[in-house]
């Protein structure tokens, strides 16, 4: 039943009835649409596809085994920049622009999947460092990041497009 032919090559992790493999251009569509129903924050489908092609190894979905449907995903991209934790240094950063579940998947481990193997990827790719912005009064995120040992770094005012906060957090990959 997976959409995929080259699968196997993109398979990273398998839970339960859900596979975590990288993005492809064919998921694109599926991950705009679950970008939409599930996030106040859009993008463009240029900015997906550009994400996909620059930084394919942190662009991850979510797929259900049985019927190919894409149940979630992280988009992410490599950067470098000041470090949060050594100051005056620059790194090379990892940062997690986006992660979505569609709600009649969640509670089954899948948003935490996806970034536990996005950060495999960006030690892979050699960041040092990751960061995100979260709103602030999504506190499930908030929650499920601090269990994976992010720290908040500080708060970013009237982030969003509507006014709301940001809490920017952090986490060390590597010494």
């Amino acid at each position: 039943m997976l959409k995929n032919n080259d699968f196997f090559k993109k398979l990273m992790y398998k839970l339960g009835d859900y596979v975590i493999r990288q993005c492809d251009k064919n998921d694109i569509k599926e991950v705009i649409d679950i970008n939409w129903n599930t996030l106040p924050e859009h993008y463009t489908e240029y900015f997906f596809i550009d994400i996909l092609n620059q930084y394919p190894k942190t662009f991850l979905v979510s797929e259900h085994a049985m019927d190919g449907n894409i149940t979630g995903y992280i988009m992410c991209r490599i950067e470098y920049g000041i470090s949060n934790f050594k100051k005056l240094r620059f790194t090379r950063k990892g940062h997690i622009i986006s992660v979505a579940v569609l709600e009649k998947y969640r509670g089954k481990s899948i948003g935490k999947t996806l970034v536990i193997e996005a950060l495999k990827s960006m030690r892979e790719k050699k960041c040092s460092e990751v960061y995100l912005e979260v709103r602030r009064t999504n506190l499930e995120a908030i929650s499920l990041y601090k269990k994976l040992d992010f720290i908040h770094n500080s708060l970013l005012e009237k982030y969003y497009q509507d006014g709301e906060s940001a809490a920017l957090m952090i986490k060390q990959l590597s010494e």
